[in-house]
């Protein structure tokens, strides 16, 4: 059985101040006129069945889930009682999609990304699943074809050159810096990590019982998830699990990792700045989205809501408008909008 995992309890604070911790990222219509989550269940449902989709998140956004995909059984919505980094949340989840199906590959994928080829995007979700039904032992991922020197994201280095469907991973690298990224790019052999992978259940926690054992002991003792007093023993016991992400505790540990190079048009915009790919420029490049008139201005980038913006006279600012408040500085500084978060609200 092939199941899709959407992760869907980040805050998206870079996104600050139109996402917030009542309403994140991903439930946000950011590019076109559908939430971010809405895209991601819209192209999985290309390969997996809604039936065989599940989504892992917050108490607080179980409503907004629920909302934004109303097709989404209520019992394949998997609460944590808090966050806890991506490590215990992952084998949570694997823990409950293994009680209703036994040997289930999953692929584990984030809420908040964008995928412009979805055809392409189903035949790597497909390539994936197919390589461990003969290879069960595998955690396969994917890895973006690097079209630029990229700080922001991390890296996948392969055993081999590109030249294999799939490859096995060497190492994952963090974000590097200019010089780094440009040399990954010119040595060929070194991939974006998009944070999606794909495995058996039975792999995963046996990797998870290897190399994440306090929390798997926790977990794997809860009573079932069926009984009772399930929730109340996991909101208990869930916040003694060390805070890890999955990356950390079993991907840069594990020898079985192997890596599908892709290219289906991903692009994890994680940064005001990293949207304006997104929105076209007038003929004065403004980047503009909401209701905004624009005289004798240039080099903006705003943001709208409801109200109207007019500029007038003014060239490289910005403008967000979200529902508490409206933020005003110089372009360049756009992309340090969050780090105010604390000291405006």
């Amino acid at each position: 059985m092939f199941c899709a995992l959407i992760m869907a309890g980040g805050k998206g604070t870079r996104f600050w101040p139109k996402s917030t911790e009542e309403k994140p990222k991903q439930f946000l219509k950011l590019v076109g006129n559908k939430t971010m989550i809405q895209m991601t269940c819209e192209r999985i449902e290309k390969t997996i069945p809604i039936e065989n989709i599940f989504v892992v998140t917050c108490s607080k956004y179980v409503k907004l889930v629920k909302e934004q995909l109303p097709r989404i059984p209520e019992e394949n919505i998997i609460i944590e009682p808090e966050g806890r980094n991506t490590a215990p949340c992952i084998l949570l989840a694997t823990l409950y999609i293994k009680q209703i199906y036994r040997n289930a590959n999953i692929a584990v994928l984030p809420s908040d990304h964008i995928i412009n080829n979805t055809e392409e995007f189903s035949k790597v979700l497909n390539k994936a699943n197919n390589f461990l039904n003969t290879k069960k032992d595998a955690i396969v991922t994917i890895g973006i074809e690097p079209n630029r020197p990229e700080t922001g994201y991390g890296y996948i280095k392969c055993f081999e050159g590109k030249e294999k469907e799939i490859i096995k991973v060497e190492k994952f690298v963090e974000k590097p810096n200019l010089t780094k990224a440009k040399k990954y790019l010119k040595e060929g052999n070194y991939l974006w990590n998009a944070g999606m992978f794909i495995f058996n259940v039975d792999s995963m926690l046996e990797e998870l019982k290897q190399n994440y054992k306090q929390g798997y002991d926790i977990l794997t003792k809860l009573p079932p998830m069926s009984s009772e007093n399930f929730e109340k023993e996991l909101k208990n016991k869930y916040k003694k699990c060390e805070s890890i992400s999955i990356d950390y505790a079993v991907m840069e540990k594990s020898k079985s990792i192997y890596v599908i190079p892709a290219n289906f048009g991903w692009d994890d915009i994680g940064t005001w700045t990293a949207l304006q790919r997104y929105v076209k420029p007038d003929q004065d490049k403004n980047f503009i989205t909401g209701q905004v008139e624009t005289y004798n201005s240039s080099n903006n980038v705003i943001y709208g809501g409801d109200k109207k913006i007019v500029l007038l006279d003014v060239n490289n600012i910005f403008c967000i408008e979200s529902d508490d408040v409206i933020i005003i500085g110089k372009k360049d500084k756009i992309k340090e909008v969050h780090k105010y978060r604390e000291k405006i609200l």
